[in-house]
């Protein structure tokens, strides 16, 4: 019989679990509804997918980002494990014939977001289904204490009523006392087991560094700090102004904002994840999903907008447990830049009717219709249309999302997807009759097999043209007019934004958002913004004590690594680091060496004192470091 560790190793390749996932593992083998709040990177995925492997049935996935889902089905499927998703975009047809593979097929695993667990044909289906477990990730979209609220996470919990004996478990990076306490309950949970490790991080130090020249501040940090690096920024032009910047400075960078295609994300993505860039600019559409371990800082240019927020950014250094650092660099100017910009994102409600009205006549949609449907979507040309301005549209179908009425997916990507409607037989009788097509209905099955006959499947039209050395014009066209004779279905390659209608289209003047709900939640942003600058600005505690009080997690321990404790440090031992100084000297004397053969030869005592020393003696000139990062004595 497989054991939780048997099945690791065969699909994962690790020889041993993370604390403390063979105990979440185990709760949910014994049928027990658990909540796992584990930070970013902490492995939250193999504490469903390991379990679920060893159930019989399939297992539901509920996630709000579609990004992430088909990441996730992308890797199963590399290890051989069947996953499909079903999300806002999809052909009817197709989230027809993948829910019925569901049932009938041999699937494992099937993503879907929240929003489509209200459908009719969801909840058609879901009960004919052999449920096994039911996994809710990005759990905190559940709780109105939240960072990232979406109502449509409140109707999780009716699934109880078509699997009353399946188990739960509800995952997340972050989570306060108030924020745990809602997930249990909206989920009605059968027992309170909860798994939760330390939002320390022994291997990050937290810095924060009040600058007039950021960039020349961002530059001394990343020739200091050797290795790969994250840089946010708040906008898509700031991405490529930074990214520019830093190669005129002899720094390998690039960008990434949810504005390019797909096609240039991915190989900008591969391009950093390879190393074949070294700096990655982004704006916060970067990094979910993303796993690369030897990430070695990352630095936020502007404020985020909340603590979750930046610990989950932050979060992304070091997951290979090597020392890191995650950065703020500030001025004063971006604490009312902030202000201002937590302040437009919440508009008043005649705005959101105003925005509401405006896509439904964008879209031509008429009262009670459209619920589920999606829509290509672009800002420039509807803003364009209604005389609105981007800067006050952005956030009110942002808040529009908040309130459950529409989903608003920036960077949607889908391949193009190709499904046979007739059978191998009728499939040969038409290839007989019309002899012009078999040759590429040929080309199809040998690239692609007998899935076509069963589900929707990834294509490449490029792939097809140069089997059949045609244009890949000339390959579309014709698989658009096979789809036209209804001998398959073909979906081309999508890349625009959506707009999905959540609820069918509303009456304007009635929108139902309830308006104390609407100020509390105005208060819930301003109270987070405020957090995370008192944060920024306090010089005083420990910046790791802060985040860890901050969920909860109470605690006396000071990081000592963070930058208020090394100056603390500083201040205390004024001889050590006196000490560390001329070690340092004599040896840098004898060779040029890097900072780990330096830390090997002097092995202190105090390892963050001793890193800031050589950082204090690289910026007065008395070290620097060579193009490969060996320190030299001027």
């Amino acid at each position: 019989m497989s054991t939780p560790a048997n099945i690791l190793k065969q699909y994962w390749g690790y020889s041993q679990f993370r604390p403390p996932q063979d105990k979440v593992i185990d709760a949910v083998l014994n049928k027990q509804d658990v909540l796992t709040i584990l930070p970013t990177g902490g492995g939250k995925s193999i504490c469903f997918q390991v379990p679920a492997m060893m159930l019989e049935g399939i297992c539901l996935v509920i996630t709000p980002l579609i990004a992430l889902m088909q990441d996730q089905v992308k890797q199963l499927k590399q290890r051989g494990i069947a996953a499909v998703a079903v999300h806002a975009g999809m052909h009817h047809r197709e989230i027809d014939i993948t829910l019925d593979n569901c049932i009938y097929g041999q699937q494992k695993f099937l993503y879907l977001s929240p929003e489509r667990l209200q459908t009719e044909l969801f909840k058609e289906r879901v009960k004919k289904m052999k449920v096994c477990l039911v996994a809710i990730d990005e759990a905190h979209c559940i709780s109105q204490w939240g960072y990232d609220f979406r109502p449509p996470y409140l109707q999780i919990a009716e699934l109880r009523d078509v699997l009353p004996n399946i188990p739960f478990i509800a995952l997340t990076a972050s989570a306060t006392k108030q924020v745990k306490d809602d997930i249990i309950q909206k989920l009605k949970f059968k027992q309170e087991v909860t798994f939760q490790k330390s939002f320390a991080r022994d291997n990050l130090s937290l810095v924060i560094r009040k600058s007039e020249l950021k960039e020349k501040k961002l530059l001394e940090i990343l020739r200091k700090v050797p290795g790969s690096a994250i840089i946010y920024v708040r906008s898509r032009k700031a991405t490529v102004v930074l990214a520019t910047f830093l190669k005129k400075n002899s720094i390998s960078a690039t960008f990434y904002h949810a504005g390019l295609t797909h096609a240039e994300r991915t190989m900008r993505q591969e391009e950093w994840i390879s190393n074949q860039c070294r700096v990655m600019v982004a704006t916060n559409a970067f990094g979910m999903g993303i796993d690369k371990a030897d990430v070695r800082v990352v630095v936020h240019m502007d404020l985020p907008e909340t603590l979750e927020a930046y610990y989950q950014e932050a979060g992304r250094a070091g997951r290979d447990g090597k020392r890191s650092y995650a950065a703020i660099l500030y001025h004063d100017t971006d604490i009312d830049s902030l202000k201002l910009k937590v302040e437009h994102a919440q508009p008043d409600i005649p705005v959101l009717k105003n925005t509401y009205q405006a896509l439904a006549n964008f879209f031509h949609i008429a009262l009670g219709s459209s619920q589920g449907e999606s829509f290509d979507f672009d800002l420039e040309v509807f803003c364009k249309r209604f005389n609105l301005k981007s800067m006050e549209v952005y956030p009110a179908l942002k808040k529009l999302e908040e309130f459950g009425l529409i989903e608003f997916n920036e960077s949607f990507y889908r391949p193009s997807v190709l499904h046979f409607t007739f059978d191998n037989k009728k499939l040969y009788e038409f290839q007989v009759a019309h002899a012009r097509f078999d040759p590429i209905i040929k080309a199809l099955l040998r690239l692609y097999g007998g899935e076509l006959y069963t589900e929707f499947t990834s294509i490449s039209e490029t792939q097809v043209a140069q089997m059949l050395r045609l244009s890949v014009g000339v390959v579309r066209l014709e698989l658009e007019q096979l789809h036209n004779l209804q001998v398959l279905v073909y979906e081309p390659v999508n890349d625009s934004p959506k707009i999905t209608f959540v609820t069918a289209r509303q009456d304007a003047d009635k929108l139902p958002i309830d308006r104390n709900e609407f100020a509390r939640r105005r208060n819930l942003h301003l109270e987070k913004m405020s957090a995370i600058i008192n944060y920024t600005t306090q010089s005083h505690r420990c910046r790791m004590q802060l985040i860890q009080e901050y969920f909860d997690e109470i605690t006396d321990v000071n990081c000592g690594r963070c930058d208020v404790c090394i100056d603390k440090h500083k201040k205390e031992n004024t001889a050590l680091f006196k000490d560390y100084e001329q070690q340092i000297n004599y040896l840098l004397k004898q060779k040029p060496m890097t900072v780990d053969e330096l830390e090997l030869a002097v092995d202190p005592s105090e390892k963050e004192v001793f890193i800031e020393v050589i950082r204090e003696m690289v910026d007065s000139g008395e070290l620097y470091y060579d193009e490969v990062w060996v320190l030299h004595k001027k």
